[in-house]
């Protein structure tokens, strides 16, 4: 017997509700912070964006166009008010000799009109597609936070069954580059489906804090 799309969300809901929740996770409406956010904020609170030195990262190469399978994934994402960005795979960070990996990903950013311009990025593919995918299950269902020692963000996106490390527990650090970018090294959650939105950015919807702008409205596929 073949699950309904339903079932299978809530199945997906419940499996994720073993992340725990000792952080308070009531969604208040978007753009707007509910009062157990305005708690969460003071726990979940993003470190300055990593920079690399501006002798390394001037010769680092990030491509510039568009891969033409995602040609119309980057028209609706400026349709969408968001702003297309390539990014290289970068590792080791938090040194002081990153080395740039091969891979590539297109994510589509979003920044609030709101004073304190914050944001949220998606991958492309993961904003365009009609059907679900595990990062579009994890931002709308938003199960509680859990409790890990160091990154929140990081320790949230691993409970999710995704992973944003480079190296693993190593320290060494990495992230998705673009050059001349507010957030120069991207934290972004991949899961297993390839799917992917930045880590800070589920890790606050999950306590009812809004980056950016609500994916809900402008996500293509649509819950249930």
């Amino acid at each position: 017997m073949r699950l309904s799309l339903s079932a299978i969300a809530t199945a997906f809901a419940v499996l994720l509700s073993g992340c725990g929740g000792n952080l308070p996770g009531a969604q208040g409406p978007a753009g707007a912070t509910s009062a157990a956010g305005a708690s969460a904020a003071s726990i979940l609170h993003q470190p300055p964006a990593r920079q690399i030195p501006a002798s390394i990262a001037a010769g680092i190469e990030v491509p510039t166009t568009i891969d033409p399978a995602d040609t119309r994934a980057a028209a609706y994402c400026k349709q969408t008010g968001g702003a297309v960005e390539i990014r290289r795979a970068m590792y080791g960070t938090n040194g002081s000799s990153p080395l740039p990996l091969a891979g590539v990903a297109t994510f589509c950013k979003y920044t609030s009109s709101s004073s304190g311009a914050s944001r949220i990025y998606i991958k492309l593919n993961t904003l365009y597609k009609t059907k679900p995918s595990l990062a579009a299950l994890a931002y709308i269902l938003a199960p509680p936070t859990g409790s890990c020692q160091g990154n929140p963000a990081s320790c949230y996106c691993s409970l999710l069954g995704g992973s944003d490390q480079f190296g693993g527990d190593s320290g060494n650090g990495g992230g998705w580059f673009k050059k001349n970018s507010i957030d120069q090294v991207l934290e972004a959650c991949i899961f297993p489906d390839m799917s992917s939105i930045d880590s800070w950015g589920l890790a606050y919807h999950a306590n009812g804090i809004i980056r950016g702008i609500d994916l809900t409205t402008v996500m293509r596929y649509k819950y249930p």
